[in-house]
């Protein structure tokens, strides 16, 4: 039986001693970088100053409502627009129930069909001409349409481009001109940006989603037109944040509508929609927005597995649309056999 020589062993544990050593340094060298990323963060947090405006489309339910309450905690004055009048007083109502220092004179209430460009300038001049200022504008409007392509029609498409995308475009039109010449608010930090802009847009906007193709057509453009904005603003004191979140636990599932085999669409998308485990609630999604919102980041991806997806399609476009080939294929329902 052969030996191993003592130089070799000590070799070995050498190379080995160096591995580790050099497994520990990158894991030194990670966590340092993660420190410094946080503290970059921290030092350039600008918290919101007492009395600003945050303006929140989509804010009767859903998301929209958390990430009002999340704003909420801090002394401003909330703008909710949605379709239903109704709606709006009842989370109005949540609101005032759930923050004790809010008052009835913090809302404005808006009642408008944000699809139509009027409807978007009209809460913009409302919003001036009560409060005369908009610190923070999030454009959450959406809707989800669900089922296969043959099951699909132009009107759904442009139907949801124009809530999903058309809305964001119409209403930020609208802010621009009053963001780009306000001052900071009076008692806010000196070098304070004069307002920030919010796009909830969604991993569907990074990565195509079958069985989504209007919804994840309107979300790419959002992104698009989110990140360039964000490059042309900046300088002016302008921070625009492109927010996209993964599965979360809105109930916006109860409000989606379904074509095709209607029964199956809803099953699949009901349950990944409410599955904890693959989704994050609306109250986690909220908190990631505030802060983002404090520290300016420019983009936030929520979700593990959405982070995950869009890097790994940013990575390797090829293999995830074989994937989503496959999934459509073998996974999710067939569209029906017309007649």
């Amino acid at each position: 039986m052969s030996r191993i020589h003592p130089i070799t062993l000590v070799a070995a544990a050498a190379a080995g001693a160096a591995t580790v050593a050099t497994l520990g340094a990158a894991a030194l060298t990670l966590g340092a970088a993660v420190a410094t990323v946080a503290t970059l963060r921290a030092l350039r947090s600008t918290k919101l100053a007492p009395g600003a405006v945050v303006v929140v489309t989509g804010g009767s339910r859903g998301l929209g409502l958390a990430i009002a309450s999340r704003f909420a905690r801090t002394p401003v004055r909330l703008v909710l627009a949605a379709r239903d009048f109704a709606q709006l007083q009842q989370a109005q109502a949540t609101l005032l129930a759930r923050h004790s220092q809010l008052r009835p004179e913090d809302f404005y209430l808006v009642a408008a069909d944000l699809a139509k460009p009027e409807e978007c300038q009209r809460l913009i001049s409302e919003t001036i001409a009560h409060f005369g200022r908009i610190d923070v504008l999030v454009n959450n409007a959406a809707v989800i349409e669900v089922g296969p392509l043959e099951s699909q029609t132009l009107e759904i498409f442009e139907r949801t481009m124009q809530v999903n995308f058309f809305a964001a475009l119409y209403t930020t039109w609208a802010a621009l001109p009053h963001l780009r010449t306000q001052a900071p608010l009076p008692g806010a930090r000196p070098g304070s940006r004069r307002a920030a802009i919010v796009n909830i847009a969604s991993i569907g906007g990074k990565i195509a989603l079958p069985h989504m193709l209007p919804y994840t057509a309107a979300k790419f453009a959002l992104v698009g037109f989110s990140e360039g904005l964000h490059a042309e603003l900046r300088s002016k004191g302008i921070r625009v944040t492109t927010v996209c979140p993964g599965l979360m636990r809105t109930g916006g599932e109860d409000h989606a509508q379904f074509v095709g085999n209607i029964d199956a669409e809803r099953r699949w998308f009901n349950f990944a929609a409410r599955t904890p485990g693959i989704t994050v609630s609306a109250k986690y999604a909220a908190n990631r927005i505030f802060r983002a919102v404090e520290s300016g980041r420019a983009e936030i991806t929520i979700s593990p597995q959405a982070w995950v997806a869009a890097r790994f399609g940013g990575l390797c476009p090829e293999t995830l649309q074989l994937a989503n080939a496959l999934t459509n294929q073998h996974i999710l329902p067939k569209a029906p056999t017309s007649a």
